[in-house]
């Protein structure tokens, strides 16, 4: 169960960090288009439902060990 709860600690690490690039990235205004910038809102969505879930699942595990 430790291990699980690691790796998930691990991969939300991961998906901050790559929502912290792609947020600098466009507030250093590197899409080149409107589209390239809607794309890349997309991505941040969903790495952020990616890492919801993976919270609740975290959450879940601790509380069916109680």
């Amino acid at each position: 169960m430790y291990e699980l709860m690691k790796f998930g600690g691990i991969v939300t690490e991961k998906i901050d960090a790559q929502i912290k690039y792609i947020e600098e990235s466009l507030a250093a205004k590197s899409a080149k288009s409107y589209e390239e910038y809607c794309e890349q809102c997309g991505v941040v969505t969903g790495l952020l439902t990616a890492r919801r879930f993976i919270t609740d699942l975290t959450k879940n595990l601790e509380n069916s060990d109680e």
